[in-house]
């Protein structure tokens, strides 16, 4: 597409070996949160195809740990620390399989997840609200006290309700717009920090 071969992160992304533009946004979130470290284990969710697990790896360095999640297969890497698994993230036989291959609790939970569009923006909000939840879900399971989550969500009147979601179990949650989003999108991503584990998920939730 045109806009694609007239946008400098594209660009960049080509001349720096990232497999992807949104390579920059997770740059960017690390700059200004601090997600990960060095020796984490971290979960990248919709993964393909691969931008995010080079920087998460440049990040984490060997001696950390990388699962990357997606419906779609992506492409192998040469770093023996970075795990690869196609499935669904909703289903819970993929939340057992990524438990076994991470092998311990996640520092960080990543989700750039997005549904595929259909012009019909009821529809397309509650599709994306799907994914953030699910999301979250996964970040329940397997990130430690004091572990952090990135979520892509879109603007909406709808959010509150998952704001406060997120709210209940991390300390810590904001909102930001990175610079490398493409103009004209309307995403933004969640930033929640100081995860504080299930007990809190489980006692605070509203009844039905």
């Amino acid at each position: 597409m045109t806009f694609k071969l007239q946008d400098r992160y594209f660009k960049k992304a080509k001349q720096e070996g990232y497999r992807s533009r949104a390579a920059y946004k997770l740059l960017e979130l690390q700059r200004r949160f601090r997600l990960m470290r060095p020796g984490d284990f971290i979960v990248d969710l919709g993964a393909a195809p691969g931008g995010w697990l080079q920087v998460a790896a440049e990040i984490v360095g060997p001696t950390g740990k990388l699962i990357g999640v997606d419906l779609q297969s992506i492409g192998n890497f040469r770093k023996s620390n970075i795990f690869l698994f196609q499935g669904d993230i909703t289903s819970a036989a993929t939340h057992a399989n990524i438990k076994e291959l991470l092998g311990g609790p996640a520092h960080c939970v990543l989700s750039d997840m997005a549904p595929k569009l259909s012009g019909i923006r009821d529809a397309d909000v509650a599709r994306c609200l799907e994914l953030n939840r699910a999301a979250l879900a996964v970040a329940a399971l397997l990130l430690r006290t004091g572990g952090s989550l990135v979520v892509k969500s879109f603007v909406s009147d709808d959010l509150q309700t998952f704001t406060q979601e997120l709210q209940k179990v991390f300390a810590s949650v904001q909102r930001t717009r990175p610079e490398a989003s493409r103009q004209g999108s309307s995403e933004f991503y969640f930033c929640a920090k100081d995860f504080r584990g299930l007990p809190a998920l489980d006692s605070d939730r509203s009844p039905a």
